[in-house]
C-alpha cells in the first residue's frame, strides 16, 4: 500500500468498537451512542470478548471491569500480552470511582476510563478522542514500514512479515515462494543519467512488481538499494517462476531508456526459491536460496529468471 493510499484510509474506513459488559442494558446505551459513527461489535463475557478481538482487531473496546469468569482486567492483559491485539485501545467502564482501580487500569496498558452512569457527551468526547489518537498511531506505525522512496514496504516490514508467514505455511503444510529481483546495471544507470532519474527509475520498477502481484496475500518490498523482494505464500515453484517472469517482462515492457545496459533498456533479473516449510528449514534458508538464483540469472546474461524448490 502507497504513502497516499495509507494517509486516506482512516477517513474512509469506519472505526470498529467492542463493547464488553455483562448487563445488555450498558450495552445497548452505548450502542446507541456510537452505532450510525462505528462499526459495533458485542460481548456479554471475557472470553468472547478475547475471541472477538482476534477476529476482528477493533479499534477500540470498551471494557466493563466487573464480570463474571474473567474481569476486565484480566481481559486487557490477555489483549496486551498478543501482539495481534496489543495495539487495540482499551477503555475501562466502570461504576466505581477507584483511584487504585485506575492505576491499576493504566498499568495494563489502558488509554482511558468511562464512568457510570454514562454521561453521553463526556463518553462520545473520549471515545472520538481515544479513536482518533489510534487511527494517528496505526497511520505513523505504518509510514514507519514503508520505503519512503519507492511507497512499497521497507525491509524491516518485510523482516516481520516473512517469519509469520513461514509459521502459517508450516503450520498449515502450505508451499511457500519467495522472489528476489534486482535491477540490471543500475550503477550505469545512476553514472549516466544521474541520481534523480536513479530514484525515479526504481519508483516505476516497485511500481510494476507491486502492480503484477495480484493477490492480496501476495507482498513486495524493497529489500535495499536497487534490490525488492516478493513473498508468495501458497505457491508452488511453478507460480512463483510465473509471476517473477511476468514482472520481468513488465518492467522490460516500459521501454525506460538505459544505453548503458546491453538491453538499452531498464531490465531486471530475478531468483526464485520455493519450499514447503518445514521444522528443520529456516525461512533464512528460503532468502539464501533466492538470493543464490538471482546470482545465477546475472551470471547467465540477466533480464531472466532463475528458480529452486527446496
Amino acid at each position: 500500500m502507497h504513502l497516499a493510499e495509507l494517509i486516506a484510509r482512516p477517513q474512509s474506513e469506519k472505526g470498529k468498537i467492542l463493547i464488553v459488559d455483562d448487563q445488555p442494558l450498558n450495552i445497548k446505551i452505548l450502542h446507541q451512542l456510537f452505532n450510525e459513527e462505528y462499526e459495533l461489535f458485542m460481548a456479554t463475557n471475557g472470553e468472547q470478548a478475547i475471541a472477538i478481538c482476534q477476529k476482528v482487531q477493533p479499534d477500540l473496546v470498551l471494557l466493563d471491569i466487573e464480570m463474571p469468569g474473567i474481569s476486565g482486567f484480566d481481559v486487557c492483559q490477555h489483549i496486551k500480552a498478543d501482539p495481534e491485539t496489543a495495539t487495540i485501545g482499551v477503555i475501562f467502564v466502570t461504576a466505581h470511582f477507584d483511584e487504585v482501580q485506575e492505576v491499576k487500569g493504566f498499568q495494563l496498558g489502558a488509554v482511558d476510563f468511562i464512568h457510570k452512569p454514562i454521561n453521553p457527551i463526556i463518553t462520545t468526547a473520549r471515545v472520538k478522542n481515544q479513536f482518533t489518537l489510534k487511527r494517528q498511531s496505526d497511520l505513523l506505525h505504518s509510514i514507519a514500514l514503508l520505503d519512503s522512496l519507492t511507497g512499497v514496504a521497507n525491509r524491516r516490514q518485510f523482516e516481520q512479515r516473512l517469519p509469520e508467514i513461514w509459521k502459517h505455511c508450516c503450520r498449515n503444510e502450505l508451499a511457500l515462494s519467495v522472489v528476489m529481483l534486482d535491477v540490471d546495471f543500475f550503477k550505469r544507470f545512476n553514472d549516466r543519467y544521474g541520481h534523480q532519474e536513479g530514484d525515479q527509475c526504481l519508483r516505476h520498477v516497485a511500481k510494476t512488481i507491486s502492480d503484477s502481484l495480484q493477490r492480496a496475500t501476495d507482498f513486495v518490498a524493497r529489500y535495499g538499494g536497487e534490490e525488492f523482494i516478493c513473498i508468495l505464500p501458497e505457491t508452488k515453484l511453478a507460480g512463483a517462476i510465473h509471476t517473477a517472469q511476468k514482472i520481468v517482462n513488465a518492467v522490460q515492457a516500459l521501454h525506460l531508456e538505459h544505453l548503458e545496459s546491453s538491453f538499452q533498456e531498464v531490465t531486471i533479473s530475478a531468483g526464485v526459491a520455493s519450499v514447503l516449510p518445514k521444522s528443520d528449514l529456516t525461512w533464512q534458508t528460503l532468502i539464501e536460496t533466492a538470493d543464490q538464483q538471482l546470482y545465477l540469472a546475472k551470471e547467465n546474461g540477466r533480464n531472466q529468471v532463475v528458480g529452486l524448490g527446496l
